[in-house]
């Protein structure tokens, strides 16, 4: 077992401890509270990014269903004239 060397806990702190722990402290909950502002401003940007790509792919889906829709009608009307032509000219 390896045996630990106790810390040499006697600094010297200048200006005294009191007065660097009243200015670092409320110093550090400042940032703290600064940070977790950020990052809660991030978080709802990352959200709108991710629900707005989210609705362009939707949207892209939908538009790439309609126009496939749309071109299997037109062929359809199309395949439907060239019947009622070719059916005319075979009866007469």
């Amino acid at each position: 077992m390896i045996e630990a060397n106790p810390l040499n806990d006697d600094f010297i702190v200048e200006p005294d401890l009191k007065t660097v722990l009243s200015t670092l402290i409320p110093k550090q909950l400042h940032l703290m509270f600064y940070t977790a502002l950020l990052d809660s401003n991030a978080s709802e940007h990352a959200a709108r990014m991710v629900a707005m790509q989210t609705a362009t792919d939707n949207a892209d889906e939908l538009l790439r269903e309609l126009n496939l829709q749309f071109n299997k009608s037109r062929q359809q009307a199309i395949t439907n004239e060239l019947l009622d032509i070719v059916g005319g000219t075979v009866n007469n």
